[in-house]
């Protein structure tokens, strides 16, 4: 399956992933600032994505500590998800996400 990112400068990056792949790892495997600093625990915002409208209702729900995560992140949008928390599957084929402005991956320095 395909996972199309899109980075601060309009670049779409094409990643393959497969179902049961979290978003987090398929976008860190493809380049994107991605840090994930908590590894998934949902304890930072630092895999905050912004999912493309159309694919927005697809996904489960956001859980309420996600939410609170969201809430420290900066250039939220209404669509926006920590990717840790996107668990993908066949109907998430196709799958399209922003980086947010502000992204910085600091796990190589």
């Amino acid at each position: 399956m395909k996972v199309t990112f899109i980075t601060r400068d309009n670049d779409k990056v094409e990643a393959e992933a497969s179902p049961g792949d979290r978003l987090l790892e398929v976008g860190q495997a493809a380049g994107m600032p991605l840090e994930g600093t908590c590894e998934g625990q949902m304890a930072c915002s630092t895999c905050h994505v912004i999912v493309a409208r159309e694919w927005f209702a697809r996904l489960p729900e956001a859980a309420e500590e996600e939410e609170d995560m969201l809430d420290l992140a900066a250039d939220v949008h209404a669509t926006s998800r920590l990717s840790c928390q996107i668990v993908l599957t066949e109907d998430l084929d196709g799958l399209e996400v922003r980086i947010p402005s502000d992204s910085n991956d600091a796990q190589g320095f």
